[in-house]
């Protein structure tokens, strides 16, 4: 067996071990200072991606590294409190490996959020951002010898997040009186934070958010013809027009992400409810 499929199979394999019976319907990604979300998941099992064989361990600041397993919204969800990023060394096939172990698992839907740099001149921290599509400028995960278990050589990308989610996602979040922006999601490698003049370049090639995760696991989604719905949460203003003494911030943009973790995770869960 191909060693990828391998170590996708026997993680899956030990979590579906340490699970319940029911299999979960959605897999949720949670980004830096998200990790709110999982706290409204009920009847949870907590497992530590340290536990899991051949798993990677998340980081990056804001990023617990577990999996949440439970309910949200009426349905058994699986959640990820943390992801796996390129620039903390590990190559695309870690990075996406927890997409796949969920697969696996019985999902039909992927959720994703992240925080994320507002290009976008009407962005303002503290947004949320609905992602109609991307731009990638991370290494594709599929790069290699295709895994056909999951899906074809080629997969089709017109749509890589899906319109009938967004849809629902912008009724809700009226019902909910939440205003929402939707946008063009960049993902470059990081860690560094981009300079003004990328900032610039990025806005000008069509991009409304800059960040350095989340595309690899759309991709990887879609190859599995997943459909996904993802969210950013604007936590800084990525413009190129700073006073002298501006600075990037970390902990900055965790505590940002943190103080709209309780609107997005109103969305989420009315979301996954209406599934």
């Amino acid at each position: 067996m191909d060693e990828r499929i391998q170590r996708v199979m026997t993680a899956a394999e030990y979590l579906q071990s340490r699970l319940g019976p029911e299999r979960p319907a959605v897999g949720i990604v949670l980004g830096s200072g998200l990790g709110k979300l999982a706290d409204k998941i009920e009847n949870q099992t907590v497992v530590p991606y340290r536990d899991i064989p051949g798993f990677p361990v998340s980081t990056a600041i804001g990023h617990k590294g577990n999996f949440i397993y439970g309910t949200l919204g009426g349905k058994t969800v699986i959640a990820m409190q943390g992801r796996f990023h390129f620039y903390e060394g590990y190559p695309m096939e870690l990075v996406t490996l927890p997409i796949r172990v969920m697969k696996v698992l019985g999902i039909g839907y992927l959720f994703v959020s992240n925080a994320a740099g507002g290009v976008n001149f009407d962005f303002k921290v503290g947004d949320l951002m609905v992602i109609r599509d991307h731009i990638n400028l991370l290494p594709n995960p599929l790069v290699g010898k295709n895994m056909e278990d999951f899906g074809p050589r080629f997969p089709d990308m017109t749509r890589p997040y899906e319109p009938k989610l967004i849809a629902l996602a912008e009724k809700i979040a009226a019902g909910l009186d939440i205003p929402l922006k939707k946008g063009v999601y960049l993902a470059g490698t990081g860690p560094s934070y981009e300079t003004p003049a990328e900032y610039r370049y990025f806005r000008m090639i069509g991009a409304d958010a800059v960040g350095m995760s989340t595309i690899p696991e759309v991709i990887v989604a879609r190859h599995s013809s997943m459909p996904v719905f993802g969210m950013s949460v604007i936590t800084n203003e990525a413009h190129d027009d700073y006073a002298e003494d501006y600075v990037n911030d970390g902990d900055a943009v965790v505590a940002a992400a943190d103080a709209a973790a309780d609107r997005m995770s109103s969305i989420f869960s009315a979301m996954i409810a209406s599934l």
